[in-house]
């Protein structure tokens, strides 16, 4: 900028580079330009991800994902696979994991290094992310007037798309996990797991109804109301915890307007507000093996830590875990000893956007530092390392996904917790002995009240 803008305006100057510097350092001022939003139908995906594939091969070019199904398949199905024709590269384990070591996440590399019985089979990269066509508007549209609110803490102008598809910082990337396509409604039945380290486990039946107001068709942020989804799930076995339920109103800044939560307990028959499902607080019937923002990988407010983008990689991560949705295994053939049976799971090589996220001083978290590792083609965490306080790895947690051709949608089929200091692991998710998930249900904001909660909780 020439110095003769500036003569006689002296006065000028300081104000004008504060405000350059607010520019700079201020996330929120975020929107494409038209030029960067030519890319989304360019060299980038409607998503944001890189269109081709890396110089080597390994990663091929996106075309489009999947979408159509594979013959035969039926919405209510477990989804078939389809490539159940595809052959392990090669087995990553702990007697060759330095040879890999540049495309492992740290988690992966010490769990390689503690478990001789872990293995990491590679197969070929697929890039089977797809989402519908509105979607992909919606993106683009999005894109344009997408801005974080309140420091980072909220997100305005992204209803019905992806908020930053060109990320910026490490708060884009997360708000596009926390904002990323899941469909309009769904209602699931699952099980959950804690097993001992010798294998002995009981299972925690759930069934969840979640309607996500940001991507219904048609709503207005006035009727959003500052939530991103709704969100009730109720506890169905073991007989000493069934009855249980909780409803939460997800908000999108939680710092200004907390996440509404409430608990129905059966044994004193009565609702009341659940002020601590948030943060390091004890996820629910996860023998203290999850924190409530380590479900669906990460959720909830930010604001607790500062977040670095430290760029792409490329690095085995879980992809197309069909194999291991498959209604054919029963949960015994996976829950083994220490993690997973490794021979249901299946890693490709992937791009993903690392994040790192770092306690802010005078914050509290059971987490001092973590490492998202989030797929680019979805914006779906597939992996995170979490450091407890002493800045030792603790836990590792893997989101093994599908593409639901239903939606179609990426989404996990199975989210796994692994403590390495425990030698224990929480696999949150497990459908192959339950029904599939509905995505055709119609929810409604009526029956996600707290008076709902009250009617259901004494029938």
């Amino acid at each position: 900028m020439s110095r003769s803008l500036f003569r006689g305006a002296g006065w000028a100057l300081p104000a004008l580079l504060a405000l350059l510097a607010l520019l700079v350092a201020n996330p929120s001022f975020a929107q494409l330009t038209p030029q960067q939003l030519a890319r989304l139908d360019a060299d980038l995906t409607p998503l944001g991800a890189e269109r081709a594939g890396n110089e080597d091969g390994t990663i091929p070019a996106w075309e489009g994902g999947i979408v159509t199904p594979p013959a035969g398949y039926q919405p209510g199905m477990h989804h078939p696979d389809p490539f159940a024709d595809d052959e392990v590269l090669f087995t990553i384990t702990g007697a060759n994991a330095e040879q890999y070591r540049e495309r492992l996440t740290a988690g992966h590399l010490a769990m390689l290094q503690t478990y001789d019985s872990y293995a990491m089979h590679v197969y070929p990269t697929r890039r089977s992310a797809s989402a519908p066509q509105w979607v992909y508007d919606g993106t683009r549209r999005a894109a344009a007037t997408a801005r974080l609110e309140d420091g980072g803490n909220g997100v305005s102008g992204a209803l019905q798309g992806v908020p930053f598809p060109i990320p910026e910082n490490g708060l884009h990337v997360i708000w596009n996990h926390l904002m990323r396509f899941r469909g309009e409604a769904v209602s699931r039945r699952f099980a959950q797991a804690a097993p001992t380290r010798r294998g002995q486990y009981t299972l925690v039946e759930f069934e969840e109804d979640a309607l996500i107001l940001a991507w219904n068709r048609g709503i207005s942020e006035d009727a959003v109301r500052n939530r991103i989804l709704l969100f009730l799930q109720r506890v169905t076995a073991p007989a000493r915890l069934a009855g249980g339920i909780l409803l939460v109103h997800e908000t999108m800044d939680q710092v200004s307007q907390p996440r509404g939560a409430w608990v129905y307990n059966p044994g004193q028959r009565r609702v009341r507000r659940a002020p601590n499902v948030a943060y390091d607080n004890p996820g629910t019937a996860a023998d203290g093996m999850r924190t409530a923002d380590q479900l669906d990988m990460f959720n909830g407010a930010v604001d607790r830590y500062d977040w670095e983008l430290v760029g792409k990689r490329e690095i085995y991560v879980p992809y197309n875990s069909y194999k291991l949705h498959s209604d054919r295994l029963r949960y015994r053939d996976i829950l083994t000893p220490l993690h997973l049976n490794p021979d249901h799971l299946r890693y490709e090589l992937h791009r993903v956007w690392v994040v790192d996220a770092t306690l802010k001083d005078g914050a509290r978290h059971l987490y001092k530092r973590r490492t998202f590792y989030v797929d680019e083609d979805s914006w779906q965490i597939l992996a995170v390392d979490q450091y407890d306080n002493r800045d030792q790895l603790w836990r590792v947690s893997e989101g093994h996904v599908i593409n639901y051709y239903e939606v179609p949608t990426i989404w996990t089929t199975l989210e796994v917790h692994t403590d390495l200091q425990a030698g224990r692991y929480l696999a949150y998710g497990l459908t192959n002995e339950t029904s599939m998930y509905d995505y055709s249900v119609e929810l409604t904001e009526a029956a996600f009240s707290p008076d709902a909660l009250r009617r259901e909780g004494v029938r």
